[in-house]
């Protein structure tokens, strides 16, 4: 297993897109999907889906999960030896966010941290634009 001792920066291949719209992933996160793609012995070809949805406390819920392959509208990206799929309404929603990995004594999961939200909820798992 590859291991990740900095972040990885994912550059958005939109144009008007800036280094500053690029999406980040702390290497705490890149070692967990890594450990949960070889625990529950995820392919190699598959790649990780990042978008949003409607819903949540706040307007808009994350989508976070593995995905066999991409769909007709998905832009591809690379997370070093993760494939990166984003929808092409997504991609505008996560241009600039961070995804990191919390491991502590309160929270335990994935984060986003997204500036381009006006409001998240208190479940951390919702924003507002």
């Amino acid at each position: 297993m590859i291991e990740t001792t900095k972040d990885v920066r994912i550059p958005i291949a939109i144009e008007g897109a800036g280094e500053e719209d690029a999406i980040t992933i702390t290497a705490r996160a890149m070692e967990e999907l890594r450990r949960i793609r070889q625990q529950q012995n995820i392919p190699a070809e598959y790649g990780l889906r990042m978008g949003i949805r409607g819903g949540g406390c706040s307007g808009f819920s994350y989508v976070l999960g593995f995905d066999a392959q991409p769909r007709a509208d998905d832009y591809v990206l690379s997370a070093e030896d993760i494939p990166v799929f984003i929808d092409r309404r997504s991609i505008f929603y996560l241009m600039g966010v961070t995804l990191d990995f919390a491991d502590g004594l309160l929270q335990r999961g994935f984060t986003f941290r997204n500036p381009n939200a006006t409001r998240t909820c208190g479940c951390g798992h919702s924003f507002a634009v």
